[in-house]
């Protein structure tokens, strides 16, 4: 029995019995932090995760109060685009007889500790996690329950061992400023995302090859980070636009906050596209009934979603799949761009001599 116990253990399998025994405590108590319980004292469940860890325990059967539910977990749900993610995960869910379980937890970075126990106590067939990476300690905890996750990932770059679900944030901040340049732009602003996201510096980075590739100048005042909020791109566009020379075109990294710059447009006096351009990314249903329609980059958010959650699927019958998948973006042109307005100081400057 002893040399059963080893060979185990040199293989990286452990059973309960084998965890409790290290633990010094009974197998109910392993069974209960494998379960989310929260009767557990606190030494003793970190006491447990770690042999887990240390060991690679994984559920090799699954739970009997497993649940028919897919959970998708946001950092915050007053985002219009949560809706497009929440219907394309809901289209695969509906085919494959499973319900939704929707939770707010954390910050844009990772979901909060207190989410972990109370999805254990769930069980659901899988998670997808709208962020834009995972703790370790998060994602050795869903694995040793055999719990299947992916993250829907339009905000970075996760982990290489982590399924993810992304879009192409460099060529979609390419195509809205080209389109502008096209148009006679040469004072171009943008209003990106927050400075500690990839997605952000990405559509930034897409913003200055296109300006560098065209021979114009980067104004560092025209580059402002925002909060992909409607606030945010207000404030921000208010700034630029009260500079001594402001820009004839504002490039806003989320619709939201594209929206914000066209009431700081009015607010100042402007009409879009005549005085303004204003460009914005996402395509959420809103943006073709601004006023006036919004010219934006298409991101497809309910397709993410549909991949993220067939891809889950698949994790769960343990099927290969990609780790990670990047889909197109695409310039989707309406009512709010059109040519630099003609004699402005702020169309004429900017070319390098």
């Amino acid at each position: 029995m002893l040399l059963g116990m080893r060979d185990d253990e040199e293989m990286g399998r452990i059973t309960l019995a084998q965890v409790a025994e290290r633990a010094g405590v009974s197998i109910s108590t392993v069974s209960k932090v494998l379960n989310g319980r929260q009767d557990v004292a606190a030494p003793t469940r970190v006491k447990v995760e770690r042999l887990l860890e240390a060991h690679a325990y994984r559920r090799t059967t699954r739970s009997a109060r497993e649940a028919p539910l897919i959970e998708i977990v946001f950092h915050e749900l007053e985002s219009i685009w949560a809706m497009e993610l929440i219907r394309g995960v809901e289209n695969v869910a509906k085919a494959h007889n499973a319900g939704v379980v929707l939770t707010e937890s954390g910050t844009r970075h990772a979901p909060g500790p207190e989410w972990m126990e109370a999805m254990l106590q769930r069980r659901p067939l899988g998670v997808v996690l709208v962020f834009s990476t995972l703790p370790t300690e998060v994602k050795q905890q869903l694995r040793s329950r055999s719990i299947p996750f992916v993250i829907i990932d339009p905000a970075g770059d996760p982990d290489p061992d982590v399924p993810s679900v992304g879009s192409a944030n460099w060529n979609g901040g390419l195509a809205a400023t080209r389109h502008l340049i096209e148009h006679g732009h040469r004072r171009i602003g943008i209003v990106t995302g927050p400075e500690d996201m990839l997605c952000s510096r990405a559509r930034l980075d897409g913003y200055r090859s296109a300006m560098t590739m065209a021979g114009l100048e980067v104004d560092p005042d025209l580059i402002l980070f925002g909060d992909f909020h409607v606030e945010g791109g207000y404030d921000r566009a208010t700034e630029m636009l009260s500079r001594p020379h402001p820009p004839t075109a504002i490039f806003a990294g989320s619709d939201l906050q594209a929206l914000g710059v066209l009431e700081a447009a009015r607010a100042h006096g402007l009409r879009v596209p005549q005085d303004l351009s204003v460009v914005g990314y996402d395509d959420v249903s809103i943006a073709r009934w601004a006023s006036p329609a919004l010219t934006t980059v298409h991101q497809p958010l309910r397709r993410m979603a549909e991949e993220a959650t067939q891809m889950l699927m698949r994790l769960r019958a343990e099927e290969p799949v990609s780790t990670r998948l990047e889909l197109a973006t695409s310039l989707i042109v309406r009512k709010s761009t059109a040519s630099a307005p003609t004699g402005s100081p702020a169309g004429r400057g900017g070319a390098r001599s």
